[in-house]
């Protein structure tokens, strides 16, 4: 159990860092980058904008607004582009 967690968070650790080189890269269209911002702005602000008063929905925002507007901001990033980036990440990631 304890060795899968440490594996999701390797995971965790190396597609956050495709994401930070997806967001610096000049070829990572515009429109993705406004989404990745985006998904690091809502989770950075202060306050939520569905109030945590609202039964299920204010508790789950960030799990659902997050990992979409990731998705979509993935959805626009050509595929060899994010590939390339994977690779990169996990070569500096063994060494």
């Amino acid at each position: 159990m304890i060795e899968k967690l440490k594996a999701y968070a390797r995971q965790l650790k190396q597609e956050l860092a495709v994401y930070r080189l997806l967001l610096t890269h000049r070829s990572t269209p515009l429109l993705a980058k406004l989404l990745l911002g985006m998904a690091i702005g809502y989770l950075l602000l202060p306050f939520d904008l569905i109030p945590d008063f609202i039964p299920v929905l204010g508790q789950l925002d960030e799990l659902i607004v997050i990992p979409l507007l990731v998705y979509l901001a993935l959805l626009v990033v050509p595929k060899s582009l994010l590939l390339s980036c994977r690779v990169q990440v996990q070569a500096s990631h063994a060494q």
